[in-house]
């Protein structure tokens, strides 16, 4: 068995048994017993199956590593011909404590991909015909406020609530078309402690990052990390870092 992929916007592992893949849920509760084995390329999904691949690289060779240049756009078209022709959004996405970043996406996905980020809050500040143009005022936009933010960032802030005087400042500077909250439920009190492991209790997924209850401490995976791994199913005892909540 090997872990092929993840969904961050339904919370999910793709596991590949002998070809077939199928979903791990991580709904809250859930328990995970998987031991971790080798890494290696994760190969590539066709028609619902898994088509492996033995290269060495993790998560992915060469020949299976796929840039999605739209996600490099600045305003100058990467591609042979534009075909990025619908309503593109401009939004701004919040991480606790006060973490801001700007980014686009088709307008009907807005709401859904700042969940794939694991925004807490977000904010759809504007609405243009096409992707080029959204890119261009996202660059624009760039030059103060950042278009990327790293997990270990995000993790960092996982239990701290979104400065609220700090995201008004921000929003203050523009005008909103609409305004996002979420709520990821993983009711932290100290921040996780950066694992790569897939056993424990499922406490939640916000963004890229499984969060799971294991020997009375938390622990923060980042999903990409998973990919690649061949696994077994059945966890094994291991040393890991233990919180000082572990030792209450």
């Amino acid at each position: 068995m090997q872990f092929v992929g993840y969904d961050a916007g339904d919370g999910g592992l793709l596991l590949s048994r002998g070809g077939e893949v199928e979903f791990v849920d991580l709904t809250p509760g859930t328990e995970l017993a998987y031991t971790l084995g080798g890494r290696r390329c994760a190969g590539t999904l066709h028609d619902g199956e898994h088509i492996a691949c033995d290269a060495e690289t993790a998560p992915y060779c060469d020949e299976h590593s796929h840039v999605w240049v739209c996600a490099r756009c600045t305003g100058e078209c990467l591609k042979d011909e534009m075909d990025c022709f619908e309503d593109h959004a401009v939004y701004l996405a919040a991480f606790g404590p006060a973490t801001f970043k700007v980014g686009v996406t088709r307008e009907w996905r807005v709401e859904t991909r700042l969940q794939e980020q694991g925004a807490d809050r977000g904010a759809h500040i504007r609405t243009v015909d096409d992707g080029r143009a959204a890119r261009r005022i996202e660059a624009g936009i760039a030059e103060r406020i950042p278009d990327r933010i790293r997990v270990p960032t995000k993790r960092e802030g996982l239990h701290r609530a979104v400065d609220d005087e700090a995201w008004q400042e921000l929003l203050s500077g523009f005008d909103p078309i609409e305004t996002f909250e979420f709520d990821y439920g993983l009711d932290l009190t100290g921040k996780p402690m950066a694992e790569t492991m897939a056993a424990g209790t499922v406490r939640g997924v916000q963004g890229r990052l499984l969060v799971l209850d294991r020997g009375g401490s938390t622990y923060a995976v980042d999903m990409r990390s998973l990919v690649g791994h061949e696994v077994t199913a059945g966890s094994q005892a291991r040393e890991l870092q233990s919180s000082l909540g572990a030792f209450d």
